[in-house]
């Protein structure tokens, strides 16, 4: 008995009526939210609660409002990039770069030289401001920056083609989106760019579902469809969505078919024959697949992935060896 999750400890309480109205709402979404509450004792950010839920934002502010119209939370707190020392980066100037680039003890050098190699070029001054901003700005070690840039070059070749380069201000922008994601060590960026990619192949095999192919998808299409990747709907249930969208608008209307999958998944329904049976409100015509269409395979892992491991371990190998010889020369 001593092990019973049940028996008191350190413990967090639930009045009754607070049970009863998440068991009638129905929704798991709000009732992990309000446990996580519970604990921070009803102060949050929708950033803090994300992070510690491990949901996208989209989806603390859909759990927060369901528990506002609950009476049991009050809107997220406000919070300004708190992950960063100011709202926006400094003004760093070439002396500041030279500075840095003589300083022996400073790994910024070999950050320098990893770089140049990824992009496959000399780095220009402006170049050197921006990966400047990244080290110093943001606080990331050099290893996460290095693994930033491969990310922002394989994700910019996906979209453009092969052999594109992004150009600094985008990897700058992209490292410091990772420092307010949280993303500050290696192993939670290799965990964030692991769910970037099951995303992006969701992201494909969900288009295919709505007739669209031989395209990748825009940003506000994937901010539409993540969140339904984070309920957890099949494919046979996002189709339906997307039929009895075409249905009542005759046409795909991202914003309704939102509303459709949004509401069911507040009611708890996840698969096809849970919609027909619950929800009246909706048309029950039959899901299928797209007409002629074959589910899209998540790709392999790419060379991308290979090529940013192998980066980082040679950072850390010259790291290493730097700081080795720093010590010796003591």
């Amino acid at each position: 008995m001593a092990d019973s999750p049940y028996l008191p400890g350190n413990i967090l309480s639930m009045a009754a009526q607070a049970a009863d109205r998440l068991l009638e709402a129905g929704s798991g979404d709000g009732a992990l939210l309000y446990l996580y509450l519970l604990k921070t004792g009803g102060s949050y950010t929708v950033a803090a609660a994300a992070k510690a839920l491990r949901w996208e934002p989209r989806r603390v502010e859909d759990a927060a409002g369901l528990l506002g119209k609950l009476g049991l939370a009050q809107p997220p707190q406000e919070a300004a990039s708190p992950t960063l020392k100011n709202d926006e980066p400094p003004e760093y100037t070439a002396s500041d770069i030279t500075r840095e680039l003589e300083d022996k003890s400073s790994p910024f050098p070999l950050l320098v030289t990893e770089v140049q190699k990824a992009l496959g070029k000399v780095l220009s001054t402006n170049d050197l401001k921006c990966l400047y901003t990244i080290y110093d700005f943001t606080g990331l070690p050099p290893e996460v920056i290095l693994l930033a840039v491969r990310w922002s070059i394989e994700s910019y070749q996906q979209k453009n083609g092969p052999g594109r380069m992004p150009r600094m201000p985008q990897i700058q922008r992209e490292a410091i989106h990772w420092k307010d994601r949280g993303v500050e060590t290696v192993e939670e960026a290799e965990a964030y760019m692991k769910r970037q990619l099951l995303l992006r192949d969701r992201t494909v095999q969900i288009l295919a579902l709505l007739d669209i192919r031989d395209r990748p998808p825009t940003d506000k299409e994937k901010e539409y469809i993540t969140p339904w990747v984070d309920m957890g709907f099949p494919d046979e249930v996002i189709r339906l969505a997307y039929e009895n969208t075409v249905l009542q608008t005759r046409t795909l209307k991202w914003p309704y078919m939102d509303a459709i999958l949004r509401d069911w998944h507040q009611k708890g329904l996840h698969s096809v024959k849970e919609i027909r049976e619950k929800d009246r409100k909706r048309p029950g015509k039959p899901a299928s697949t797209a007409a002629g269409a074959t589910r899209p395979q998540p790709a392999a892992p790419g060379e991308g992935d290979r090529m940013a491991r192998a980066d980082m371990e040679r950072m850390r190998e010259l790291l290493r060896k730097d700081r080795d010889k720093n010590e010796e020369g003591k």
